[in-house]
């Protein structure tokens, strides 16, 4: 079936406790992630939506109690000249997770058919290719272990003008607000368009896309984060190792260890 945003504008609230949800699934991720490591598995993470959609949100709860030396975020802005001068995703490639690691993206990969499409940073034919090149380019993560989990926030106008309104009202929030947030609010339908379009191209077996109403941040929050937590889950063994006896041995004997 295909995803159509329209689908994903209720803006429920949240039904329960938000705090003890939150903390519970913050335990829940921290755990997954303890059990890439120690499997020494890969993961990639894509967060796409729209502005003030609340994806930055998401990650800093998402990732709140994951061990820093094994995971990345990479917040993805315009290509340098030096990016530019090179297939697409060629600076993908140099940040893609290795052994233990979980690498978020806070935009990707998909700017090729999104704004690179409807701004006219690349030719239509370029724009047009990207399709194949981002699935053929997603297959081979996934068919080199690496679970490949992608999300979308959902935001009506209304919804996003007044988080963008809010952050111009809070002086430290202020920095977040840029022109780009406005040239794109005023292409809404182009964007819409090519959203569309990426859901139907992009909506593959092994990478799926997740959509997520995020009218209601803390519903958002719980929903998006519950997904990972499943893909995650999934993508790992579930046993974990015994301890090994020579360590044990040493704490035995430095500290009377008896585990």
């Amino acid at each position: 079936m295909s995803i159509t945003l329209a689908n994903y504008e209720k803006g429920g609230g949240f039904d329960g406790d938000y705090v003890e949800a939150l903390k519970l699934l913050q335990r829940r991720l921290s755990l997954a992630h303890a059990r890439h490591i120690v499997h020494g598995h890969r993961a990639i993470i894509v967060m796409e939506g729209w502005d003030a959609a609340g994806k930055g949100g998401i990650i800093k709860r998402m990732t709140a109690e994951w061990d820093p030396r094994y995971f990345h975020v990479w917040p993805i802005s315009a290509p340098t000249p030096y990016e530019k001068d090179r297939h697409f995703l060629w600076r993908f490639w140099q940040k893609l997770p290795g052994s233990r690691e979980v690498c978020v993206f806070d935009r990707s990969w998909y700017g090729r058919v999104l704004v690179e499409r409807v701004e006219g940073f690349c030719s239509e034919r370029d724009w047009k290719r990207g399709y194949d090149e981002i699935n053929e380019f997603e297959a081979q993560q996934v068919d080199g272990g690496t679970a490949v989990i992608k999300l979308f926030l959902h935001v009506t106008q209304t919804t996003q003008d007044k988080r963008l309104a809010d952050r111009l009202s809070v002086p430290e929030k202020r920095w977040k607000v840029t022109a780009d947030d406005f040239r794109n609010r005023a292409r809404r339908d182009d964007y819409l368009e090519a959203m569309q379009a990426m859901f139907k191209q992009t909506d593959t077996r092994w990478a799926p896309w997740a959509v997520f109403d995020g009218n209601n941040k803390k519903a958002a929050r719980i929903a998006a984060m519950t997904h990972v937590a499943e893909r995650l889950e999934a993508s790992v063994p579930k046993d974990l190792p015994e301890a090994d006896p020579a360590l044990v041995e040493m704490a035995r004997e430095a500290f009377g260890y008896k585990g």
